[in-house]
């Protein structure tokens, strides 16, 4: 069974890298046409423009969500790596709570937020805000979830190594 479950959430973590990946390439292209149509043809059109800012919003909070993992994250390591043990441990149960407690606190506003934009629509591409707001939803839910799992692992003393700068990397 824990074969099973590590092997889907492996399948779905490629599945959200793909997803990052067809949201990159979406900017890209767009970002080409925009070039190509505005500076060869003198003919601009901003659908591209509003197409690379949603998929751009998309893909850091996609990312953010589904992509980086927790030892993927950016920390300050200079203070961090100083700090002993015991006081990293405190540090990272005092940022999680700080985070689960802000996050859970902002949670309805930015959902009556997200549910009040569906009265607008996007100027070229006529996409309704509140789907594309809706990212944040999933991305703020997702943030308390992690920051219970890190925290809770703090609590319990486990998943607080010692630092160690030259295991730092970019997930690669």
């Amino acid at each position: 069974m824990a074969f099973e479950t590590a092997s889907l959430c492996s399948w779905l973590h490629k599945r959200a890298e793909d997803v990052s990946v067809a949201l990159m390439a979406t900017m890209f292209f767009a970002f080409l046409a925009q070039i190509i149509l505005r500076y060869l043809t003198d003919f601009p059109i901003g659908w591209t423009s509003e197409l690379t800012i949603v998929c751009w919003l998309w893909l850091v909070l996609w990312g953010a969500v589904f992509v980086v993992r927790d030892e993927e994250e950016i920390r300050f390591d200079l203070i961090y790596g100083s700090l002993g043990r015991r006081t990293r441990r405190v540090v990272v149960m005092l940022t999680s709570l700080s985070l689960i407690v802000l996050y859970t606190i902002s949670l309805p506003a930015v959902v009556d937020y997200v549910t009040f934009m569906k009265v607008q629509r996007s100027d070229y591409l006529g996409i309704r805000f509140d789907f594309l707001f809706s990212i944040y939803v999933l991305f703020a839910v997702a943030t308390i979830i992690r920051q219970i799992f890190i925290g809770w692992n703090a609590i319990r003393r486990s998943g607080i190594d010692a630092f160690d700068p030259t295991k730092a990397g970019s997930g690669i």
